[in-house]
């Protein structure tokens, strides 16, 4: 895996490590975030971490494109370094998502058994963003992983539980999706009112549990 360093527009540095979401493009993408975040590189003024990428912007009067990327060069993590976990969370879920029972046809499980297998482990927080307090994690066994849906959903509200492409995904705000709809939550990582909206980063642990009605 390269690392590839790319500018966006004038004020934005891209490094991509992957063309595909694997798990070691993700922990190379939340490593850098970090020790970019913890450097404090002046004229940095935003980390946003992706999928597979961190993209930085920075004011080009105090910083040049060729200068950052050298710095970033020299903050890259060493190949198969590991991430420090992040915070432990525990988020409850009311499975009765209009897709449940299609996803456990399509596995060759039960609903009651493909709930288990979703819930077994806790989930690494891949990503946040897309929408307000999104929240990915992943990633599941191949033996869960199932394309997106075919059709577009209009809108889902907050607190919809998604699943799709070895992942499970959390609303924070009413979107549309591709996503399978699995359930639902009361947990919201988006409070447009607080000093800080979001709680959820990239790194955090979610272990789902499923409630009764």
């Amino acid at each position: 895996m390269t690392p590839v360093i790319l500018p966006i527009g004038d004020q934005g540095l891209l490094v991509r490590f992957g063309e595909t979401l694997t798990d070691e493009a993700n922990l190379a993408a939340v490593a850098l975030a970090s020790r970019v975040e913890r450097a404090g590189i002046g004229g940095v003024v935003e980390v946003v971490p992706n999928l597979i990428s961190v993209l930085l912007r920075y004011d080009p009067r105090a910083i040049g494109f060729e200068r950052l990327a050298g710095e970033v060069r020299l903050l890259m993590a060493p190949a198969g370094e590991q991430v420090e976990d992040g915070v432990e969370r525990s988020i409850e879920v009311v499975f009765d998502g209009e897709d449940l029972d299609e996803l456990a046809e399509v596995t060759g499980l039960t609903r009651d058994a493909f709930i288990a297998a979703h819930n077994a482990r806790p989930l690494r927080v891949l990503a946040t963003g897309f929408a307000p307090g999104f929240i990915y994690c992943g990633m599941h066994p191949d033996a869960l992983a199932v394309p997106r849906r075919q059709v577009v959903r209009r809108q889902v509200p907050a607190g919809t539980v998604l699943f799709a492409a070895g992942q499970t995904a959390v609303t924070s705000t009413p979107i549309p999706t591709g996503w399978h709809i699995i359930g639902r939550t009361g947990f919201r990582n988006f409070d447009p009112g607080a000093n800080t909206p979001t709680t959820v980063v990239a790194g955090d642990r979610i272990q789902f549990e499923a409630v009764a009605l």
